[in-house]
């Protein structure tokens, strides 16, 4: 059992792998912005802000691994007028400090959570991301993201640390927010949706498969300095997902075939073209160096954990 440091522990990734690796009998501390009263069998080391000022000694002593999931995250609409070094500020210094002070005391693993944005905003029908393709990010976020990768992989090149870096896919689950949670919204509304012609294949990683094969790489000899892509290995398109979404609510699919270019061009011209880009587009990763390296194999189907968010979302609606 080790003694683990979470950052952002107070977000959705951090919040669910706090809570999970005490199951597995790990001591957490959480690093999070302000007291989480849903976190009580963790020690709290409390920040307004991270960034690359913080001292992080305290919370570090007798740590084993850090698992770092903070980050300034990715906003379609940031208003900054310099907005990479904004991301950079967060994502790549505030992150390279926090390494070397876990170095410095004696920490042996360092978890870094990244994003599969680093690979870039699309793949090509069937030909997944994998971790020997080129990076090509392609915002202020992904960039950060990957600046962040480099300078960690350069500070613990040599040294008694090890580096793991994992990019997830959008992650989904129990609480889950921002455009996943509207979709479950207006599925149970039962308001139609033009995307019932959709013939795209995208990952998705579901928060039960992501936190076990963090803590896999917590322990696991083959992890060390290994980069990993991660997913549920069970890619659907944006009208299988809202199906089932629809399946999981007990409620019929009002989905409107409305043919795929021309959805994708409506949206464009309403100025909504990320968000076309994350419906209609492909995105897919090979979680298989995972598979075969570690022995690692998602715990939870697709449509096991649709139907856990679903349901926990209904639940909270009600409320």
């Amino acid at each position: 059992m080790m003694n683990i440091l979470i950052t952002g522990a107070n977000g959705f990734v951090g919040k669910h792998l706090t809570k999970y690796l005490i199951t597995q009998n790990h001591t957490v501390t959480a690093g999070t912005r302000h007291a989480c009263l849903e976190l009580p069998q963790t020690e709290q080391f409390i920040y307004d802000n991270f960034n690359p000022s913080l001292k992080w000694q305290t919370a570090l002593a007798n740590i084993d691994v850090v698992i770092h999931c903070a980050a300034r995250v990715h906003l379609l609409n940031d208003k900054s007028t310099d907005p990479l070094t904004v991301y950079r500020e967060v994502n790549t210094k505030a992150t390279v400090e926090l390494a070397k002070q876990a170095m410095a005391t004696g920490v042996k693993r360092f978890i870094f959570i990244s994003s599969i944005k680093v690979n870039g905003e699309s793949t090509l029908p069937d030909k997944p991301f994998t971790e020997l393709d080129e990076p090509k990010p392609t915002d202020p976020y992904a960039i950060s993201k990957l600046e962040a990768e480099m300078q960690l992989a350069e500070l613990t090149a040599n040294t008694s640390m090890d580096l793991v870096i994992i990019r997830p896919p959008l992650v989904y689950g129990p609480g889950v927010k921002a455009n996943f949670a509207k979709m479950i919204s207006y599925v149970q509304k039962g308001i139609p949706l033009p995307f019932g012609a959709i013939k795209n294949k995208r990952s998705l990683v579901a928060i039960d498969n992501l936190t076990h094969f963090i803590e896999l790489c917590c322990k696991h000899p083959k992890a060390a300095n290994q980069t990993f892509l991660i997913s549920d290995d069970n890619d659907l398109s944006s009208t299988q997902l809202l199906t089932q979404i629809s399946k999981a609510l007990n409620k019929q699919s009002r989905l409107m075939a409305i043919p795929q270019k021309l959805l994708s061009f409506a949206l464009i011209i309403i100025g909504l073209k990320q968000q076309a880009l994350r419906l209609l587009e492909n995105l897919q990763i090979s979680p298989n160096k995972a598979k075969a390296l570690l022995n690692w194999q998602p715990v939870i189907s697709t449509e096991h954990a649709l139907s856990k968010t679903v349901n926990c979302q209904t639940i909270k609606s009600r409320l």
